[in-house]
């Protein structure tokens, strides 16, 4: 009896090989698609760079340069990516998506373009630092621009496909810290430290689009966070994770208003939302030790400290000791640095408890 195939069955079977490579099921076929997603943009973008630059130099950073076309090419790659790693994840679980679940995909699509943004904007000014007068020739420019968009698309859809509550954590520091040092980087005024912290958002330029862009998208990442960190945590409190699940939405919607609404303009509401988010920090931290009684007692011992810390910077400022923007970043600090602690406690209880 014959066991040879025939050249059709062959090619089926070589058909569902393909198909296996990219079907999303495997950590595999994963990367495959990730991989391809890097190429495809490479040639995209370095596609776009030649009818863009037409084959001439350009400089490093500023208007027309390379780093600025890398920048915002590389933040719309990587909120493409991510919306398809994300349908790519929905298709392999056979979940169905809900209004939060879009609300969800939408803001941490526009935190990953605005990383890129930032990142490879930031980069280029150094690099221009380091290279003083210099341009990038044609054939340099074009491979930079594909790989910046490459790398950029790669790392964007695995993210959303490898996402959890540390790479959530991960995702809303290293947004915070480019946004807050870009805005910083680029002021128009530099002396805006002597004001405050919020005086970023009112020059009416890049550095205050950054500055408002950064908290607001800061804010719905922080909202999505608090209905993540929420499930299937153990508690015997009956409205425990309710309360921290509210809290921490509060703190979210706050910090998106304190970038909606401008000191200059909104003194008032500016004020009451900032000084609102800090109150409903103090409230979570104060809070968790009987909502969420079996979080390890450092943890619960940390957020007290830290509330009290920013009450008496509040106490310094109204002495005339300390200058408000230094109250508002130690503060800012200390509030997302316990969210963060707060992921990761979490998931060692929710760890701890399978076990």
């Amino acid at each position: 009896m014959s066991t040879s195939t025939s050249p059709q069955e062959g090619r089926r079977a070589r058909l569902a090989a393909v198909v296996r490579e990219f079907d999303g099921r495997t950590e595999r076929s994963l990367e495959s698609l990730a991989i391809t997603g890097g190429v495809v943009s490479f040639i995209a973008v370095a596609s776009l760079a030649l009818l863009v630059f037409r084959l001439d130099a350009a400089p490093i950073s500023g208007p027309g340069s390379i780093g600025q076309f890398a920048a915002i090419s590389g933040a719309v790659v990587a909120m493409v990516s991510f919306v398809v790693g994300r349908f790519v994840v929905v298709r392999r679980h056979g979940e169905r998506m809900r209004l939060p679940d879009y609300l969800d995909t939408l803001a941490l699509a526009v935190a990953h373009g605005v990383i890129a943004l930032l990142t490879w904007t930031l980069l280029s000014v150094i690099l221009e630092e380091s290279f003083i007068g210099a341009e990038v020739f044609a054939l340099p420019l074009l491979v930079l621009a594909g790989a910046a968009a490459a790398v950029t698309g790669y790392l964007a859809f695995y993210s959303a496909t490898h996402m959890d509550l540390m790479l959530l954590a991960v995702l809303l520091a290293v947004f915070l810290a480019e946004g807050i040092v870009a805005s910083m980087l680029t002021a128009s005024d530099p002396l805006w430290w002597q004001d405050h912290l919020s005086s970023l958002g009112v020059t009416g330029d890049i550095s205050a689009l950054a500055f408002n862009l950064t908290l607001i998208v800061a804010g719905l990442i922080v909202t999505t966070l608090a209905r993540y960190v929420t499930i299937d945590i153990p508690t015997p409190h009956p409205t425990g994770l309710r309360n921290m699940r509210v809290s921490l939405i509060l703190v979210g919607i706050l910090l998106a208003l304190v970038g909606v609404f401008h000191v200059d303009r909104f003194f008032w509401i500016h004020t009451f939302a900032a000084s609102g988010m800090a109150i409903a920090f103090g409230v979570a931290a104060i809070g968790i030790r009987w909502w969420i009684p079996d979080m390890p007692k450092t943890f619960m011992a940390l957020g007290w400290w830290f509330f009290a810390v920013i009450l008496l910077l509040a106490v310094y400022y109204a002495f005339g000791i300390y200058t408000l923007t230094a109250v508002e970043l130690v503060a800012g600090v200390l509030v997302f640095t316990w969210i963060i602690l707060l992921i990761r406690n979490a998931a060692a209880l929710q760890a701890d408890t399978q076990d």
